[in-house]
């Protein structure tokens, strides 16, 4: 390790001096701008983040090697609750905290007490996360960084929210939110433990009736009240009676209170168990049926009014719920239920799908094999027939005045028919509970009244949205779909609170514009910041003429100075350096961001910006795990990125968190994942170092002194380059890596071992080889490629040369053909060997006759055409008078290859097609002492037809084109 660390050391020390990534306007160079996801200082990054950070950053490498300007900046999110949480909970002496911070987070014991100030909490670990983004590697301009609690961010944040205000975008008024009971705050995604964003939906309450007194049932499918066969309650949870806004309910102890966050006026009767519930009757509003409530455990007391209506039709829950009761005769005697009377109840069937029988959900349940109702693939049952009834469904004729209609469109006609005759209300709820907020308090919705929106919901704002996302490029593509259906989803989002980090909104000061509104367009202001640094302009001078005049060109340059006091050269030059990195080239960040950051950057973009200074690409990748399993401070496997890097190794870690999975799907890291990683660059070092200590073994030079297996080195070269450039510009870095370190490395391995059989190993093809290893690699092993660059004499910084690019005259199809008849012969013979009881002495090749070469090719070529049959085969080939003299053998050798070349792949026949005959016999001559050495037996060579053929045992007609007979003795 130490080796490694002096390595990484000496070359994050020779960029910094050669500031090499400090990014400036270069009309003569074409830019390339990418930004990740500023992070939030209230702890140090783990060896999770670094997936993101490192994607970015391999990219970016990339794109400097491709010849592009590339800027590469960071900055720190301290806006919002999470470090107040944090520094609150510390201050409070909360062990667990305590304890994370000492044990894994490596903060010392005498540091603590410094900690519980927000502040200084968060400047802490700005400087602990800086550190190991210096440590690891990143190419980063770090002149442009900032933190959004700075006074002149806070005047950039206003003006765009000034912007968004003068659009319409802004407004006040009454909506349901996330809230955190215990803070007395709006709740977003970054307030969350566990970075959840609360999910709100709109429950209708179905209002059932036992009496005087109202059951109000909690559903998202209210279209189905007319399947409804009974009512659940949970025997096992407490419910009240209470007086809601003048209405006698029964509901859960739990919704009563929900229920005063949501403007209800709510006054408790009483509590009691859910179990004198049980075997009670109620009234179905829609259909005036009677029908019990019953007990089940699935019912949660928290959730919406813990009151459900069951429709075993078309709910799969129900429909198992109700089957398990009425098999278990014991429960309905515990609760003196009537047995046959519960027995006899059956689904009703209220809408008709294609491809399911009347009821649905025993369709689905029967077929996923579900049989109780606490099984969690009850989930996905209730996803696909819900997905199902809501896109092709239709209301049958028991429903009424619905029947014929759309789900989709009676769901709404029937909940506004309901509310209207005063059978039915709604309330708010949380979809994806349960959501903790990071002081521990668990979230509710409430109705907040006189809270600033953004309006996502506006229908114009929406349809520019798609228009963007339609023009970007967003990796990986099978995620479209979900932003797609994000913007359709959006609607006001809170955009302000009243505690936390951040800037005030500007019209209404005792509000601070909360942490997913403020992230939205940063990437423009790292274009000026260091600008606003450099000439320490004060926050009062960054008025919203100047923004105006620098991001959108409104305005006059010489006024906008004279206001502000900036030299109008600076603010000029400002101007020029946003319209040279602008518009954001790639933004990246993790899948998770999808339902809000990352789609509210398309939204705010499209507000503010023309629109050819919209982004253009979005990538995002999955989570890392670690040894298989969710990196948690739970399961003890976090490792902080500082830590992992003084255990592994900067290269190692990046190379660890890139090389085990593509964009989509989670990476898995685990230290015997770093371990391999930097045995192989060390492997690939010492290979290096002795490549340069190797003084040429062959004395020609030129082309024409090269064999065919240093062409087929060579050519193969090209082909790497090739595929790992597809792979980088695809971003599947996992592929590159592969290429590059493990596939290129194989063809190396053998290329060294044919060439020692005869000591005619070409150093300067080695060196070759390496220098171009090395340059790929040197995105996602910068330290050790850059040291290795050096140590092969490469000049300059590996990190400033140009991307390898395949030579095209260096590939050679009929080498690399040529190179894989060997190595299939020699895969063939050890075949043979592993069922021979004895060792040969000698081993016999028989290669092709000409005249199958002639019918192989011919095969080829009319197989291109399509699937070739014997019978029009043999037709063309007997047209050649040479073939027709030996007619039989022909007929039997096609017999032999004709399903073998329908077979082939397509690209497969042309590229042998190209290559042509390949004369087999002196090639595998040439490779006669390696293909000993390997088998340890004398290699003889014949060609099929030869005069003086030794073959004994008849094998020599089983030869084909590119599969010589073998014999042994």
């Amino acid at each position: 390790m130490e080796f490694l660390r002096k390595i990484e050391e000496k070359w994050q020390k020779r960029w910094e001096q050669a500031k090499i990534f400090e990014a400036n306007p270069d009309p003569a160079k074409p830019k390339f701008y990418i930004t990740v996801a500023y992070p939030y200082p209230n702890s140090p990054q783990h060896i999770g983040h670094a997936r993101t950070y490192t994607l970015a950053d391999a990219y970016a490498r990339y794109m400097r090697m491709k010849g592009y300007n590339v800027l590469l900046p960071m900055a720190f999110h301290y806006t919002g609750t999470p470090v107040l949480a944090m520094a609150k909970r510390l201050a409070e002496n909360d062990q667990e905290l305590v304890n994370d911070f000492v044990k894994i987070y490596k903060v010392p014991k005498e540091k603590l007490k410094a900690l519980t100030d927000p502040l200084s909490m968060a400047r802490y670990f700005h400087e602990e996360i800086k550190e190991g983004m210096k440590r690891i590697g990143y190419s980063i301009d770090w002149r442009r960084e900032f933190t959004t609690v700075d006074p002149q961010y806070n005047r950039f944040i206003e003006w765009q929210f000034h912007k968004l205000r003068e659009k319409g975008y802004i407004k006040r008024g009454s909506h349901p939110v996330g809230w955190c009971p215990k803070d007395g705050n709006p709740v977003g995604q970054h307030d969350t433990q566990g970075d959840v964003e609360p999910e709100i939906g709109e429950f209708v309450l179905i209002k059932f009736k036992h009496g005087e007194w109202i059951l109000p049932t909690a559903t998202l499918r209210p279209e189905t009240v007319f399947g409804v066969t009974n009512i659940w309650v949970n025997p096992k949870a407490e419910y009240v009676r209470a007086v809601v806004d003048g209405e006698k309910w029964v509901i859960s102890r739990e919704s009563a209170e929900k229920l005063t966050y949501q403007n209800r006026r709510v006054t408790v009767l009483e509590s009691f168990s859910g179990k004198n519930l049980i075997g009670k009757k109620v009234e179905n509003p829609a259909t005036s049926d009677e029908i019990y409530i019953l007990p089940a455990d699935f019912v949660d007391p928290k959730n919406a009014t813990g009151v459900v209506m069951s429709v075993p039709g078309h709910a799969p829950y129900d429909y198992v719920a109700l089957e398990n009761l009425k098999s278990e005769p014991a429960k309905l005697a515990e609760y003196g239920l009537p047995a046959e009377t519960i027995k006899s109840l059956n689904a009703v069937s209220i809408i008709e799908v294609p491809g399911y029988s009347e009821v649905p959900a025993a369709d689905v349940v029967k077929r996923m094999g579900v049989r109780e109702q606490t099984d969690p693939k009850l989930e996905d049952a209730t996803r696909e027939v819900y997905r199902h009834e809501f896109h092709s469904g239709k209301m049958k004729a028991n429903t009424g005045k619905y029947a014929g209609m759309p789900v989709a469109e009676a769901k709404e006609r029937v909940k506004q028919d309901l509310m209207a005759s005063g059978k039915a209300t709604t309330m708010y709820e949380l979809l994806n509970r349960p959501v903790k907020c990071r002081c521990g308090a668990e979230c509710v919705v409430k109705i907040f009244e006189d809270q600033w929106f953004i309006d996502y919901g506006s229908p114009e704002w929406k349809a520019l949205a798609h228009k963007c996302l339609e023009k970007m490029k967003i990796y990986p593509e099978e995620l479209r779909a979900q932003y797609k259906y994000v913007i359709d989803w959006l609607h006001e989002r809170a955009c302000a609170r009243k505690s936390g980090l951040g800037t005030k909104l500007p019209w209404d000061p005792e509000w601070i514009i909360e942490s997913l509104s403020d992230s939205t367009i940063y990437m423009a202001y790292y274009t000026i910041a260091h600008h606003i640094k450099e000439h320490n302009i004060q926050p009062n001078q960054l008025t919203n003429d100047f923004f105006d005049y620098v991001f959108l060109g409104i305005g006059n340059p010489k006024q906008v100075a004279e206001k502000t006091g900036i030299d109008v050269a600076i603010i000029e030059a400002m101007r020029r350096e946003f319209l040279y990195f602008y518009p954001l080239d790639s933004r990246h960040s993790a899948h998770e961001l999808i339902p809000n950051h990352l789609t509210f950057m398309i939204f705010n973009h499209i507000a503010i910006f023309p629109e050819h200074h919209w982004p253009k690409q979005i990538v995002t990748n999955g989570v890392v795990t670690m040894e298989g399993a969710k990196m948690s401070k739970s399961f003890g496997n976090i490792i902080p990125l500082r830590e992992g890097l003084a255990t592994y190794g900067a290269d190692p870690i990046r190379l660890g968190v890139l090389a085990t999975a593509e964009l989509l799907q989670d990476a898995d890291f685990s230290p015997a994942v770093a371990k391999a990683m930097q045995e192989k660059l060390e492997r690939l070092y010492r290979l290096v170092v002795q490549t340069v200590q190797t003084p040429e073994a062959v004395e020609k030079e030129g082309e024409e002194a090269l064999t065919l297996v240093d062409k087929w080195m060579l050519s193969r070269l090209q082909e790497h380059v090739k595929r790992t450039t597809e792979s980088m510009e695809k971003l599947e870095v996992r592929k590159a890596i592969q290429t590059i370190l493990f596939e290129l490395d194989q063809d190396l391995q053998w290329y060294h071992k044919r060439t020692k059989a005869y000591g005619k190993t070409r150093t300067s093809v080695v060196s070759q080889v390496l220098k171009t290893q090395l340059l790929m690699l040197t995105p996602f092993a910068p330290h050790m490629s850059e040291e290795m660059w050096e140590i092969m004499g490469g000049g300059g910084f590996a990190s400033l040369a140009q991307w390898p690019k395949p030579d095209e005259a260096k590939v050679n199809l009929k080498a690399e053909e040529s190179e894989a008849l060997i190595m299939g012969v020699l895969e063939d013979t050890r075949n043979i060997l592993r069922v021979m009881k004895t060792k040969p002495q000698k081993v016999f090749y028989y290669t092709a006759a000409s005249w199958k070469w002639s019918v192989y090719l011919k095969a080829l070529k009319e197989s291109l055409e399509g699937k070739v049959t014997q019978n029009i085969l043999m037709e063309e080939l007997l047209k050649d008078q040479t073939l027709k003299a030996k007619a039989k053998e022909v007929a039997d050798f096609v017999n032999k290859i004709i399903e073998e070349v329908n077979q082939t792949p397509v690209e497969r026949r042309r590229r042998l097609i190209i290559v042509g005959r390949i004369d087999e016999a002196p090639v595998l001559r040439e490779a006669a002492t390696f293909l000993k050495n390997e088998l340890n037996a004398e290699i003889i060579v014949f060609e099929e037809n030869a005069a003086e053929l030794y073959d004994p045992k008849n094998k020599a007609r089983l030869s084909r084109p590119l599969r010589p007979a073998i014999y042994l003795e």
